[in-house]
């Protein structure tokens, strides 16, 4: 993989719309995120389907239970071949490490980049406090997640762009930040509350971007794909 990517959220309801949107882009083969309602809606089998087509994948399910369970999970998610895949991190060091080692006895070749999502982009500080009841900021709370993550053995974390450089000053320069919540000023910010553009993502010190909408729902998305990947690795 890349050192820097750009990644498209591939959050379709089935595998039949999101094989159709693969096709329009003229022999690229970008990365692809494949999440809860495409997985749960189809299965592995889709996975296995854009693996054959040549993409790298993402396969974004947050994992969040007991260790031993995840453990068990991520030994089959790594048959699958993925290139990413992910899990929450507040589910403690223990389970992160854990995800870690089944990613490692279920890989057939090279084991999958495992990262852990902080806070959601859609989590604003105040209902982090108010709702979760997690008193420290926004920051702080990043930033403790994330050297979780570093002493679990993860390859890096999810997190805001806002929030990339916190994470690299915190774990160092060779811990991988990904960051949903790219949005361009022209844009719906939709559900989302901690955004950047792509130009600013690649400043603060994103390694890889996660961009849903500005692609998957502009009127030629393999342009759009082809502006977010000039702003954020310069091609």
């Amino acid at each position: 993989m890349k050192k820097r990517d750009v990644i498209i959220a591939c959050d379709f309801p089935n595998a039949q719309a999101t094989l159709e949107f693969l096709k329009r882009f003229e022999g690229r083969k970008p990365f692809v995120k494949i999440g809860m309602e495409l997985f749960y809606g189809e299965g592995p089998d889709v996975v296995r389907q854009i693996k054959a087509l040549g993409h790298d994948v993402f396969l974004d399910l947050k994992l969040h239970d007991i260790p031993n369970t995840v453990n068990k999970a991520m030994r089959n998610l790594a048959r699958l071949g993925v290139n990413m895949t992910n899990v929450h991190a507040a589910g403690t060091i223990d389970m992160m490490r854990a995800a870690k080692e089944g990613l490692a006895e279920g890989a057939q070749g090279e084991t999958p980049m495992l990262i852990a999502v902080t806070q959601l982009t859609s989590t604003s500080e105040q209902r982090m406090q108010q709702e979760l009841l997690i008193s420290a900021s926004m920051e702080e709370t990043v930033k403790r997640y994330a050297k979780n993550a570093q002493s679990a053995g993860l390859d890096g974390v999810v997190c805001s762009p806002l929030e990339a450089g916190l994470v690299k000053g915190a774990c160092g320069a060779g811990f991988c930040a990904v960051t949903p919540g790219i949005r361009y000023p022209e844009g719906d910010m939709g559900d989302q509350s901690r955004v950047t553009t792509p130009q600013k993502a690649r400043e603060i010190g994103a390694d890889y971007i996660v961009v849903g909408r500005p692609v998957t729902k502009a009127e030629d998305p393999a342009e759009a794909y082809l502006r977010v990947c000039r702003d954020f690795i310069g091609e």
